[in-house]
Order: structure tokens, then sequence, then C-alpha cells
């Protein structure tokens, strides 16, 4: 049975050594897909970085766009958001240097928005008037990993409520999808008091991997990793995972492709550029179901 995937052919679709990709591809196919699981990143990979020509939210914009913040709260984070996102896309700079920047932006912006004393009831709803989208494709991804028990695990620098809520509206939070991201701490009132546990930014999905090490145990049965993301900061994020046989990592080249592309051609086996699908995630989870269907058919 060949691992063959028409969508590699896709416009948007491009690989460093397409003949690598088919290797992988055949390997963990064979392995079948009770040894696969998924780790993904959250904001730009699973959900759409634009719509219609238009930015769509990353679970900080749902928030910063939202009423729950005042105006000049909302002034500040978007000094904040020039003053940085230009330093974490800027591919002249190490991951080294941009490091403590980003822990400095993380934490500026999660003290300005405990001060604002959000509360956890109006979530929900400012999730429900943003503009925030998953991919295109993703009831079939996520519906698939369910239905075949491959789990789903989410590293976000995001907040881990928001994402959550996302999921949720979706309609496809099932029980194999995990979340490893920034969760708000509610006083008893309800309002927002702190954010819980240590610090996840986009250059120490690492440290997360490691520190959850007890959650892979769990996953030791599965040495095959699908692992999707869309900054060099997510390349990390199976490092906790023990005895790996195979990972197959797809990159989601949204701004700036240009000159970040050869980068990600590096450091990615797939690099999709400006793709909002899940096209090419969806037609690799397809494979292990005909295959299954390929080998119903051999036994009748």
């Amino acid at each position: 049975f060949n691992a063959k995937i028409p969508e590699l052919s896709n416009p948007s679709v491009c690989m460093r050594d397409p003949q690598r990709v088919q290797e992988i591809l055949q390997s963990m196919v064979k392995a079948g897909s009770n040894t696969v699981q998924v780790i993904s990143d959250f904001d730009m990979t699973l959900t759409r970085f634009a719509y219609n020509g238009k930015r769509c939210p990353t679970c900080h914009n749902i928030l910063d766009n939202s009423n729950l913040i005042s105006n000049d709260c909302k002034i500040e984070l978007k000094e904040l958001l020039n003053t940085y996102y230009p330093i974490e896309i800027d591919s002249s700079r190490s991951i080294e240097e941009k490091l403590p920047l980003m822990v400095e932006w993380w934490t500026k912006a999660h003290e300005l928005l405990v001060q604002q004393k959000i509360r956890k009831d109006l979530l929900a709803m400012v999730v429900q008037e943003s503009d925030a989208m998953l991919r295109e494709g993703y009831k079939l991804l996520f519906d698939h990993l369910y239905e075949h028990s491959i789990p789903l695990l989410i590293f976000s620098a995001g907040i881990g409520d928001i994402l959550e809520e996302v999921i949720r509206q979706a309609g496809v939070f099932h029980p194999n999808v995990k979340v490893f991201s920034n969760y708000m701490d509610f006083d008893e009132s309800g309002e927002l008091r702190a954010f819980k546990g240590e610090l996840i930014h986009i250059y120490n999905k690492r440290e997360g991997a490691l520190l959850n090490t007890g959650h892979f145990q769990e996953l030791r049965t599965r040495p095959n990793v699908l692992l999707l993301g869309d900054s060099l900061g997510d390349l990390t994020m199976a490092d906790g995972v023990h005895d790996m046989e195979n990972i197959l990592k797809i990159g989601f080249l949204n701004d700036k492709v240009e000159e970040r592309k050869q980068s990600y051609l590096d450091s990615y086996d797939i690099v999709l550029l400006k793709d909002e699908t899940l096209e090419v995630p969806n037609a690799i989870m397809h494979i292990y179901n005909q295959l299954r269907m390929f080998h119903d058919n051999l036994l009748f």
C-alpha cells in the first residue's frame, strides 16, 4: 500500500525534501493509526490567519477587541503588539535573543488583563461575538481524530479559557483533546485575579512539553507524531515524547512569506504558504482510513 497524497501537489505546498516526506509517511502509515498522536499549536495553525482579506483574531486578540476591556487598556495592548510582534517574526534575530522579550510581552499583557477584572461568565459571549474561525476542514480533522481515538495535544501561548471556548462553540471539543496553555485564575466572585502556573509563550513550548511528561507517559505507545505549527517556536512541542519513531512537521507560513520561507523549509517537512485550510493534515489522516478499508477488503 503506497502512501500517495495528491494534496501534496497543491500550489500552496512546499517541501525541501519530498522523498524524505514520502519515507516518513510510509513509515507512519505502516505503524498504524493507533501509534499516532497529533501535537498542534492553536492560533494561526488550527485557526485561520485571515478570512476574505481580513486578519482573524488570536485568543489574546479576542479579549483585546472585546468590550470587557477599557479603551486605555486596548491602547496599551496595541502598543505592546506594535513593539513586540515585529521582533517575534524578525528572521534576523535568534530565538535566544527573542526569548526574554517574548516573556516581557506576555507578562505585561497578562498584567494589563488582570487589572481589567474580567468576568468568567462573559467569556463565552466574547468568543461568540468575535471573528475567530477555525481553518476550513476543521470538523473533518477533529471528528476523525476522535473517532479513531487519536490524541490531539494543543500547545498554545494564547489563553486556554478562550481557546477551549472557541473549540467548544465549533462543536469539536472532544474528549481526546488536551490543552496546555495559559489559564485564567478567577476569584470566588468569578473575576480574573491572575494567570495560573508557568507562563507559556511562543518560544518555551519545549519546557511545556518536558514539564508535562506525565501526560506524555500515557502516550508512550504512540511514538509517531504529526506536528502542526506556524512558528519556529512550535518545532519543540513534541520534545516530551519518549522513544519517538517518526515525526512529520507541517508548518503554516501565514505572514512575511518571502523573507521567512527558507527558514521554514529548513525546519518543517511540509510548508503551507498562505493556506487557510486543513486540507493537507486531513489528507494524511485519510490515508489511515483508506488503509483500514484496504486491509478489510483483503480479509474478505
